[in-house]
C-alpha cells in the first residue's frame, strides 16, 4: 500500500471538521492531528526498541501526524495508549500489556483460546472462586508475550484495541484484540476481505468519513 499523501489527509481533515461531522469516535479526536514527529524522534524510538517502523506507518507519524484524527476514537501517539479513556500514557516493553518489540509476533491466524475460563454456573455458586479461576486465565489468556512484536495503535471501545506488527513475517499488518469480550485476536481485514495495512485501513475510514459528507 502506497503512502498516505499529506495534503490530501490534512485536506480532508479540514473538510470534515468544518462539517462538524459526528463520526463514531470523532467527539475525541475532532478530525484534529497531532503535529508530526521529527526524524530524530522516530529514528530514537526505533533505536530504543531495535525495531524499524512500516514505511506507511513511519511516513504517517513523520509527515501527517503523530496520532490524532483517525479510525475510533482516533490512533495514538507513537508510543503511548489510551488507557483510561481521557489521557495518554506511555507503555514499556514487559509491562504486562506490551511485549517485546524485536521478537517476531507469533501468530499467522486468528487466535481464541478458552480453556481454562472457569464456567459461569461457578460465577452462580461461588464467587469468590470463580474470581480466582478467572484471574488465573486472564493471566494466561493475556499474557503480553501473545502479542510480541506489536504495539497498540487505535482503541475502538470496551478494552478492544487495534494492533501494528512490526516484527516477524506478519510485520505490516493491522490485527484486531478482542480479548477483552473473550474473542481473542485475529487479523484485521478491510471491506474487500483483504489485510489491513495501516495505510490501506486508515484510508478506508477516511474514504467512508468524506462519503458520509456527500
Amino acid at each position: 500500500m502506497p503512502n498516505l499523501d499529506p495534503n490530501q489527509v490534512k485536506s480532508s481533515m479540514k473538510h470534515l471538521a468544518r462539517a462538524r461531522n459526528d463520526l463514531f469516535g470523532a467527539s475525541r479526536h475532532h478530525f484534529i492531528l497531532n503535529p508530526p514527529l521529527s526524524e530524530a524522534e522516530v529514528l530514537a524510538f526505533e533505536k530504543l526498541h531495535a525495531i524499524t517502523l512500516p514505511d506507511d506507518y513511519r511516513h504517517f507519524v513523520s509527515h501527517i501526524g503523530n496520532g490524532g484524527a483517525g479510525p475510533y476514537y482516533g490512533v495514538f501517539p507513537l508510543g503511548q495508549m489510551d488507557s483510561t479513556g481521557e489521557e495518554f500514557e506511555s507503555w514499556n516493553e514487559r509491562d504486562g500489556f506490551v511485549g517485546v518489540l524485536s521478537e517476531s509476533f507469533p501468530l499467522r491466524d486468528a487466535w481464541n483460546d478458552l480453556s481454562g475460563r472457569p464456567s459461569e454456573k461457578l460465577l452462580e455458586t461461588d464467587l469468590e472462586e470463580y474470581e480466582r479461576q478467572r484471574d488465573e486465565f486472564e493471566k494466561i489468556y493475556c499474557d503480553a508475550a501473545r502479542t510480541n512484536g506489536a504495539f497498540p495503535i487505535c482503541h475502538i471501545g470496551c478494552a478492544l484495541r487495534i494492533w501494528l506488527v512490526v516484527s516477524g513475517e506478519e510485520a505490516g499488518h493491522l490485527w484486531l484484540d478482542r480479548r477483552a469480550d473473550d474473542t481473542g485476536l485475529s487479523p484485521l481485514t478491510l471491506k474487500n476481505n483483504l489485510r489491513a495495512t495501516f495505510s490501506s485501513w486508515y484510508e478506508e475510514w477516511l474514504d467512508d468519513a468524506l462519503q458520509t459528507l456527500r
